[in-house]
């Protein structure tokens, strides 16, 4: 019995190493279940914890109070796969937080009180999959630039938000983008929705209800209508287009203002000349009368 114990000693040394040197990297507040994995979910906590591992993984912050996160928060953390900050107190992301991210996979912002998501705001995180924006009720611009270089993202979430309108290109230079909620948003049918509403009949299999499950307030009376009683007759008085009258009428336009502009360049040199002819007589008069 004995040498079966003395050859599990040294795994028995390796595995209590192990959980001496987790437990004294474990933030105090919080739990670690596995030596990669952070978990400070529901402890109240008004800001980040001290002392996060830096080989740390999977960082579970959901349901506290934090307000901020520092813009070098991440910089320490490069082996961060997985970021949960969802039901928090969070009103913007400071620029360059997410900029050394780059094994970033998952992130969820969802259920706190963003306002806008500004150019640039993910950097680089080209690994990101999946992206949880919702529940923000505050959040009412997403820019055109938001999202650029996420070239992986497949999931994005941007539900139950107060966007009444989205620029296309936000969404267009996602290659990888598989999934999109946009639904419960304050959407409203004008001309600026026009392009967006394309997009959306044209990726309707990226929603998952479909455009069946958005709906958009008409400008004129603010009526919430469904997407899906829509078409592109809707925003036939969007499109510009010229007839041959309307060419005309810019043809004519232009030729009258090149005459007026040629006939007042020859009235001013006119009277220019006729001033300095003018002058010079006088100037010769009092000359003669002054011999």
């Amino acid at each position: 019995m004995l040498p079966c114990v003395y050859r599990l000693q040294p795994v028995l040394t390796l595995l209590s190493f192990t959980l001496l040197t987790q437990g004294e990297n474990c933030p105090a507040i919080c739990l670690c279940p596995d030596p990669h994995t952070v978990d400070c979910s529901g402890r109240g906590l008004t800001r980040l914890p001290d002392e996060i591992p830096l080989d740390v993984r999977r960082l579970l912050l959901a349901d506290n109070w934090i307000p901020r996160i520092p813009s070098d928060f991440l910089v320490l953390y490069s082996d961060l796969v997985y970021l949960d900050l969802r039901n928090n107190s969070l009103s913007n992301i400071e620029p360059g937080t997410l900029s050394t991210s780059s094994r970033l996979v998952f992130l969820d912002l969802g259920c706190n009180n963003l306002t806008e998501i500004p150019k640039g705001t993910f950097g680089e995180s080209r690994s990101l999959i999946k992206l949880r924006l919702g529940n923000n009720p505050y959040l009412s611009m997403v820019n055109e630039d938001a999202f650029m270089g996420l070239t992986s993202l497949r999931e994005l979430e941007l539900e139950r938000n107060a966007l009444s309108g989205l620029q296309v290109g936000a969404l267009s230079q996602l290659p990888s983008l598989r999934v999109v909620r946009l639904e419960g948003n304050p959407w409203v049918c004008n001309c600026n929705f026009a392009n967006l509403f394309t997009w959306l009949e044209e990726n309707s299999h990226k929603l998952p209800n479909g455009i069946d499950g958005m709906e958009c307030s008409l400008p004129t009376d603010g009526r919430r209508v469904p997407l899906s009683q829509l078409s592109q007759d809707s925003f036939r008085e969007c499109q510009i287009t010229l007839t041959l009258t309307d060419f005309l009428i810019i043809i004519f336009s232009g030729i009258s203002v090149s005459v007026a502009a040629i006939m007042a360049s020859f009235f001013l040199a006119s009277t220019v000349h006729c001033f300095q002819r003018w002058s010079k007589g006088t100037k010769g008069d009092e000359e003669e009368s002054e011999e």
